[in-house]
């Protein structure tokens, strides 16, 4: 039988990684719904790579601690962990879901259906990074 348990050792080069990572798959996807949404360059949102950079390292660097915590004091934490970074992620539509139907500029739901994946974009590298680089697999 085989059981994981999070290595937290492993959080001090796997936490920065999933940044770095995080942040590269999100302008790779950026750079793409630029070129395939021309209207998408109206959005400052989409359009100014500072802006997509910032968010999403200091919102993965956020899912780092959060999970370092849940390894911490969760008795099932690889679980709980996912479920929160599900909740987290529906929640992060909201915000975007308003924008789609304000009047700022660039505002519509193309865009703002481009920014929920960039969302998804982060949250997938970020969750899979977590739960898998920092588990070791031990038989018993």
């Amino acid at each position: 039988m085989s059981t994981s348990s999070i290595q937290p050792r492993r959080l001090l080069w796997v936490g920065p990684l999933t940044v770095v990572a995080a942040v590269v798959a999100v302008q790779i996807v950026r750079f793409i719904i630029l070129a395939v949404l021309p209207q998408a360059s109206n959005a400052m949102q989409l359009s100014v790579v500072g802006i997509s950079v910032v968010f999403t390292a200091v919102l993965v660097i956020g899912a780092v601690l959060v999970f370092a915590l849940v390894a911490r004091f969760a008795t099932q934490p690889l679980a709980l962990y996912q479920w929160i970074a599900l909740i987290v992620l529906v929640l992060s539509f909201i915000p975007d879901a308003f924008l789609a139907r304000s009047s700022m500029p660039g505002a519509s739901w193309p865009n703002s259906i481009a920014l929920m994946v960039l969302h998804v974009i982060a949250w997938g590298v970020t969750v899979w990074m977590l739960t898998n680089l920092t588990v070791a697999d031990s038989s018993k």
